[in-house]
């Protein structure tokens, strides 16, 4: 999904989408997309761990007999296929770590990325980061301090329920592009774009290291 984000035709089509929502409204909208937002080591020694005690249990239970100084070297290896594993297979490091991790690890990589990408830097401080976290399936949307999320009511929070719900359903843009347009009605009722607006921001998507 990162990488489909980041080809030109889905960059064409994030900017038409951001373009779209920004012609309503005096809010500034940046799309940034990272692999993973934690590094989740623990997940991978604890899939390490598990795969050293179960090759350590058949060493040690198999009828044939195995010289002790076979054990180390098994077992260490063992030790780092399970970490290579769990790197080798998101999905598998994806449903061993806790949600409220993974819900904590892209909250804190996409304040970091709103600042990384001078999204405050707009002169009404309206700036708006919808933060992509391919890993953990994951929208964070992390608002300056001039949108105020208690004025768009309902819609937004449903809109911003509906952007990971298109994440985590299909590894195609398109509903996610769909569903990042719904976030134009509720900014232009509370945000309502004026004469002097100017685009401050890029539209195009970018990615996050």
């Amino acid at each position: 999904m990162a990488t489909t984000l980041l080809e030109d035709a889905a960059r064409t089509q994030a900017a038409e989408a951001v373009a779209a929502i920004e012609s309503q409204t005096a809010a500034e909208v940046v799309v940034a997309v990272r692999r993973a937002s934690g590094s989740y080591a623990h997940t991978d020694a604890w899939l390490g761990a598990f795969a050293a005690y179960v090759v350590l249990m058949v060493l040690l239970f198999i009828p044939q007999e195995i010289h002790l100084l076979v054990f180390p070297p098994v077992v260490l290896l063992s030790y780092f296929g399970g970490m290579l594993l769990g790197r080798l297979l998101p999905s598998l490091r994806r449903a061993l770590t806790s949600r409220k991790v993974q819900e904590a690890s892209v909250r804190t990589a996409a304040r970091a990325a709103f600042t990384e990408l001078g999204v405050s830097h707009t002169s009404r401080r309206t700036g708006i980061l919808v933060f992509v976290s391919v890993l953990e399936r994951r929208v964070e949307v992390v608002t300056d301090y001039g949108v105020d999320p208690s004025l768009m009511g309902a819609e937004w929070q449903d809109a911003l329920t509906q952007l990971s719900a298109a994440l985590a359903a299909s590894t195609a843009p398109e509903p996610f592009f769909q569903a990042l347009r719904r976030l134009q009605a509720p900014l232009a009722r509370a945000l309502p774009r004026l004469e002097d607006d100017v685009n401050e921001l890029p539209d195009l998507p970018g990615a996050v290291a």
